[in-house]
């Protein structure tokens, strides 16, 4: 009961200093770096000699031993985790930290893990930064995500109510208990997003996406079929809190916590190098992801100096690979790929799969004659303009599984 009472203490802590008084500043964010850094180098035996490599999801799997400030081995750490999973019981703890397993959208298993502190300060973030700016209280907050965790019965109260939709569990078999629930606000992935607007009549205040990539098509369908004049987003994954929307509509980096540098790959998108100033169990420090994440032209009128982006595009390893006409290699980001669908209107749901640099496979609800020329013609259209060879195309028939998070996007053409 004393715990709980705590962590609710912490949970309020931090959504009043997120929602009131924590601005992105960088003289203050240079000083949270440093002293991030100097903990690092007393208490974990990877950063003790004050170097902060470059970091990727194999690298920290590699040295999780000698990164984590918590004592955790790998090896218990993962046994535990898978354990949760084949349960389904996520609410239990491992020497006092939370530890969750972690597939990604890259396929490559690792383990995460989360202190008391530090799940309280995310918790309080997040609601300070998603809960609408007229009413802070009386919410009901539908989640569909692929686990569960205490976190959320531990905030949950007679102020905001939580309810969680196991993504494992078929989407239809949820409608109806969504529907009892009625919930003011509804977090889900998109692809979830689109089935529920799609068949059921809620009206919720506030629709966020999360996990997957809001494309700006499904994005108006969620928005229409759900009345919300903005679908909102959260950018996070096991490596961090790293982005939410404003009020504005406007997605913010989260550089009050986390310092991002920026892998430029053209003049406007960029690869996030993040360091996250408040995580301390398992540190992550200057740990590289593949998404790419494209810059807002124009300044948002909230005031908020984070930077602002346009959209998160997708990953970098998704980027599509094809022989140029004069020889090398030509790169076309996803962007690209997903222009030559968005075309036909007949095309609601889909994947394109890169298997080779002369083959691609794309699936689509809806392969009549009519759409897979128009298709056919904007990927030969696109490689006209961009001077690589066409590819031959598989046209196949879509069909969507919740059990893995949705890549409409994908290659798997080697670097």
């Amino acid at each position: 009961m004393i715990n709980v009472m705590i962590e609710k203490l912490r949970i309020l802590i931090a959504f009043i200093n997120a929602r009131y008084f924590v601005r992105f500043d960088k003289i203050k964010q240079e000083k949270l770096y440093a002293k991030q850094a100097s903990f690092l180098c007393k208490n974990s035996a990877f950063y003790s000699s004050g170097e902060f490599p470059l970091m990727n999801k194999k690298l920290l799997m590699e040295n999780f031993d000698s990164i984590n400030t918590v004592g955790l081995t790998k090896e218990t750490a993962l046994s535990f985790a898978i354990d949760c999973e084949r349960t389904r019981e996520f609410n239990k703890k491992l020497h006092g930290v939370t530890v969750g397993l972690s597939s990604g959208t890259s396929g490559h298993r690792g383990v995460f893990l989360v202190s008391d502190a530090e799940r309280a300060l995310w918790a309080g973030t997040i609601l300070a930064k998603t809960l609408p700016r007229g009413k802070l209280f009386g919410h009901k907050i539908a989640f569909f995500m692929r686990a569960n965790s205490e976190l959320y019965e531990t905030v949950s109260s007679r102020f905001i109510q939580f309810e969680f939709f196991d993504l494992e569990v078929d989407m239809s078999a949820h409608l109806k208990g969504l529907e009892d629930f009625q919930p003011t606000i509804l977090v889900a992935p998109p692809s979830a997003l689109l089935k529920i607007a799609k068949e059921s009549h809620l009206r919720p205040m506030k629709v966020i996406s999360i996990a997957e990539v809001l494309e700006a098509r499904d994005a108006v369908k969620i928005s229409d079929g759900l009345g919300v004049s903005v679908v909102h987003q959260i950018y996070q994954c096991t490596e961090g809190f790293l982005a939410a929307t404003c009020e504005y509509g406007t997605l913010h980096l989260n550089e009050e916590v986390c310092h991002i540098e920026k892998e430029w790959l053209d003049e406007r998108r960029f690869i996030p190098i993040v360091s996250d100033l408040k995580r301390r169990a398992e540190p992550i420090m200057n740990y590289r992801l593949n998404d790419i994440l494209m810059v807002k032209s124009e300044s948002c009128p909230c005031g908020n100096k984070a930077l602002a982006l346009e959209k998160i595009e997708g990953r970098q390893d998704d980027m599509f690979i094809f022989n140029g006409l004069n020889g090398g290699n030509v790169e076309i980001f996803p962007d690209f790929i997903r222009r030559c669908l968005l075309f036909s209107d007949e095309i609601e749901d889909y994947r394109v799969v890169q298997n080779s640099r002369r083959e691609l496979d794309v699936l689509a609800d809806n392969l009549s004659e009519t759409t897979c020329a128009q298709v056919q013609m904007e990927i030969n259209k696109l490689a006209r303009d961009r001077a690589f060879i066409a590819p031959n195309i598989n046209f196949k028939v879509y069909e969507h599984t919740n059990n893995k998070k949705l890549r409409r996007i994908e290659s798997h053409v080697e670097r």
